[in-house]
């Protein structure tokens, strides 16, 4: 008895990276955002400064969501 192929004829097989280009550029600018907001945190001033206790934080989570959306988007064009 043959085996009958499973792969649907119409699904393209495509062996190339997961992520494309725009993904790893939000991804290198979310490491970079994340960065900044560390280097915020690590300020010479007062303990209890508004970069220190605002700024920073929020700069980082924004990285951290810049990340996120890296991973989760997906190019409506794959071809590319």
């Amino acid at each position: 008895m043959a085996l009958k192929n499973t792969i649907p004829t119409n699904e393209k097989k495509y062996s190339g990276f997961v992520f494309q280009k725009i993904n790893y550029i939000l991804f290198v600018s979310s490491i970079l955002i994340v960065a900044v907001g560390f280097l915020l945190m690590m300020g010479t001033e007062d303990i209890y400064s508004f970069t220190k206790i605002t700024l920073a934080p929020l700069v980082v989570i924004i990285g951290f969501a810049i990340g996120f959306v890296a991973i989760l988007y997906k190019p409506k064009n794959k071809d590319i």
